[in-house]
């Protein structure tokens, strides 16, 4: 799993960003597909998603599911 890269993570952006679950990992936490096959680690704990759902996150913490 890559992080964040330089000083920029997609899912710290300004604004919310669609991501797709790659992989649920317990504590409320999960790996998202950011594009290009790069992950990065988000919050799900205030979301019910599963893998290959489609969720909005903004500051690394999932705000809703937009797609199952």
């Amino acid at each position: 799993m890559s992080g964040c890269t330089g000083d920029h993570c997609v899912t710290c952006a300004d604004e919310a960003v669609p991501v797709v679950v790659a992989r649920l990992l317990g504590d409320g936490l999960a790996d998202v597909d950011v594009g290009g096959g790069r992950l990065e680690r988000v919050s799900v704990a205030l979301v019910d998603a599963g893998v290959g759902d489609t969720v909005l996150v903004h500051a690394k913490e999932a705000i809703g599911v937009v797609a199952t």
